[in-house]
């Protein structure tokens, strides 16, 4: 079996508030393996994005970042210096933003931002680094890509800067890629088009992906293991097949009941919901996350969820045993 790139252990990050300290990601643990695409989905404000940002090192100041072990090819990166995260960082490891428009410098031409990630790691020349940036916009799907380079963000639609942030992500050849949300601000068609080039980009260059998702949709076509997120912490995972065959927590079987089925679900047919809200996470949680919310809850669920496993590679929270 191929060592894992990225190790994750009892995860966590408390961010500082008036009111008391939150905690934005509760223990969370997975792991993923080269050439692996994993993904973590739930609703928004789950922790997802702080958790991915907890990885690359880039909380807010008022966040704080405590894991039992957090490594990078083997690398400890919770006790990492700032100057050595600051080499992996867009190197080894990279990362493509929710929203290109904001994520990308107004201020500069895209080959500026592109040679910019490739000469600081890499210590090459200029040629070497715009010749790497236009094969890059090339392989993912831009035409004119020499031309391209001279343009600045606000030149290109939605779907060209998402682009783009793929390229600079993949410019200095990492081992592990992270992408958070990376078809929110898009329409479905391209939405579909920069799945299937993130999936294909990361079979032939074998690098470890992570995506952040909401959408059910997007893990069945992209994933090979899911993680389930819900108030801060992974309550159900397992292989994509499994979940989506088998889901054994009731908030994942919430989650598909919300997804229309081609060729199952009529026409104007009533889709499934979850009722409430999800709970505060300041101060701390007691017992079941899910349990104001679940159809299935009972008593005991007040005094915490077991964690409950189907197979090798199936894991849930909840103290209902799947059927």
């Amino acid at each position: 079996m191929s060592q894992s790139v990225l190790e994750v252990e009892d995860l966590s990050v408390t961010i500082a508030t008036p009111s008391g300290p939150l905690q934005a990601v509760r223990n969370i643990s997975f792991d993923i393996k080269r050439g692996e695409s994993v993904c973590l989905v739930g609703e928004s404000g789950c922790g997802k994005s702080m958790t991915s940002l907890a990885i690359m090192g880039l909380l807010p100041p008022a966040a704080k970042r405590s894991a039992r072990r957090l490594a990078f090819a083997g690398e400890d990166l919770a006790g990492a210096s700032m100057k050595r995260i600051n080499q992996l960082r867009g190197d080894r490891m990279a990362m493509i933003f929710q929203e290109p428009m904001t994520a990308l410098n107004p201020a500069y031409t895209i080959g500026d931002q592109l040679i910019e990630v490739h000469r600081r790691h890499k210590q090459q020349g200029d040629r070497i680094a715009r010749e790497r940036a236009v094969y890059l916009l090339e392989k993912v799907g831009i035409a004119s890509a020499a031309e391209r380079l001279g343009q600045y963000p606000h030149q290109l639609s939605g779907g060209l800067r998402q682009r783009v942030m793929i390229a600079m992500s993949l410019m200095c050849e990492p081992d592990l890629l992270i992408a958070d949300e990376p078809t929110t601000a898009l329409d479905v068609t391209i939405q579909a088009q920069i799945l299937r080039l993130l999936a294909d980009l990361q079979k032939e260059f074998g690098v470890a992906l992570l995506l952040i998702t909401h959408d059910l949709g997007v893990v069945a076509r992209v994933a090979d293991r899911v993680n389930v997120m819900y108030a801060g912490e992974i309550v159900e995972s397992a292989a994509v097949a499994d979940l989506f065959a088998k889901p054994s927590h009731p908030y994942t079987r919430g989650l598909l009941d919300c997804i229309p089925i081609p060729g199952k679900t009529a026409p104007g047919e009533e889709l499934g919901t979850i009722p409430g809200t999800v709970p505060s996470l300041i101060g701390g949680i007691q017992g079941c996350a899910f349990m104001s919310r679940c159809p299935l809850a009972q008593g005991v669920c007040a005094e915490g969820a077991p964690l409950r496993h189907t197979n090798d590679t199936h894991a849930y929270r909840c103290i209902v045993e799947a059927a």
